[in-house]
């Protein structure tokens, strides 16, 4: 059986170590997860209740156009339920628009160390990568992308904000710049990837639902996977110009949103008690690593998402192996081309402790060793 060229070299997505697999492969009894930026809070029990209720109509297909969800988000960001498209999950629109917007030999521009989904997409369709380096500060580097645009003409621009793995963020004057580069492209699209902007702290993030209005080249990308912790049923959307979502949902699957995950995407977008507890767990958390990272000078990104970048000075595999030993998963980034690098999620805070405890310790024993 023959596949094309780019499937054949394509490297496939690998996600986080599971418990149960890090369980039988060491032997242990107590793992903690600390990997996969889920939400260490568990699932709102407004969610689970509006899960279990409609666990009745399993028999019937759900609606596919996610008509209430669609109108509680129109309602809440004042668009119209014409400028949303709902998806299973942020990776399935990224896919989307890539299949829509593009064709092969077309061309998509990111930055590297940038969320790795957008060059699996790509390189799936057979549509060309092209990233700039991060700034020294880990950022995303608009000045190099206005540049690229100014040389190379792209069909989609994406710019994980704030990024996956490194927590930074582009403040808004660095957003507006690119969007001006842009606005008069009449074939490019700017792809603002928002899963974590629910954690953000800075005070000049970008208003995207602001900026939408203007810049008709703008596309917002969300899910809920992230601080409404319903990463298992799968469940993001876009917010666009009405007509960027006509042609996306040509060829979004009918059905493509199961009927419980559009009632808990229902339950958790209203749960503002819920967002608030996640926020300030995340928000404790991260401050318990900075400072414990401090003590020991290990290198961190302050981070506006769930989960924080460290440099650990030495090959982030034999430290990851090392942590799972001792029963605590963490995320060594080697795809992203950061080879010393591990990334670590906010969890509870004895986890956290747990987390750093042994971190300290396997650094420790590991710089001893060489």
């Amino acid at each position: 059986m023959k596949v094309s060229k780019e499937i054949e070299q394509l490297i496939p997505y690998k996600p986080g170590k599971s418990i149960a697999a890090t369980k039988s492969e060491y032997g242990l009894s107590e793992v903690y997860k600390l990997a996969s930026n889920e939400s260490p809070v568990g699932t709102s029990p407004k969610v689970l209740s509006a899960v279990s209720d409609a666990l009745s109509n399993l028999h019937r297909y759900p609606d596919p156009n996610s008509t209430e969800l669609k109108d509680l988000i129109s309602k809440q960001t004042e668009v119209s339920p014409n400028e949303i498209v709902i998806g299973n999950g942020s990776n399935e629109l990224i896919d989307l628009l890539i299949r829509t917007f593009c064709q092969a030999e077309d061309k998509i521009l990111t930055s590297a160390s940038a969320f790795i989904a957008y060059k699996i997409c790509a390189k799936a369709a057979g549509v060309k990568v092209i990233e700039t380096a991060l700034t020294d500060k880990m950022e995303y580097d608009i000045p190099a992308l206005v540049s690229e645009l100014q040389v190379s003409h792209f069909k989609i621009v994406f710019v994980a904000n704030p990024n996956n793995p490194t927590g930074t963020y582009v403040p808004e004057s660095e957003i507006l710049k690119l969007l001006e580069a842009t606005k008069d492209m009449d074939d490019t699209l700017v792809v603002l990837d928002e899963a974590y902007n629910d954690f953000v702290r800075a005070k000049d993030f970008p208003n995207s639902i602001a900026l939408i209005k203007k810049y008709k080249q703008l596309v917002i990308l969300k899910t809920l996977s992230k601080v409404f912790a319903i990463a298992g049923l799968r469940l993001g959307y876009i917010i666009a110009d009405e007509k960027v979502c006509d042609y996306v949902n040509r060829i979004r699957n009918p059905f493509n949103v199961n009927s419980l995950a559009q009632a808990a995407g229902l339950a958790a977008l209203q749960d503002t008690e819920f967002l608030k507890k996640a926020r300030d767990v995340n928000w404790g958390g991260l401050d318990y690593f900075y400072g414990e990272l401090e003590k020991i000078g290990v290198t961190y990104w302050e981070s506006q998402a769930n989960f924080v970048l460290i440099d650990t000075k030495m090959d982030s595999g034999a430290v990851f192996e090392a942590l799972l030993k001792m029963g605590v998963i963490t995320r060594p980034v080697k795809a992203y081309g950061l080879p010393t690098h591990l990334r670590i999620s906010v969890g509870k805070e004895s986890e956290n402790i747990i987390a750093m405890d042994a971190l300290k310790k396997v650094l420790n024993e590991l710089s001893n060793n060489n």
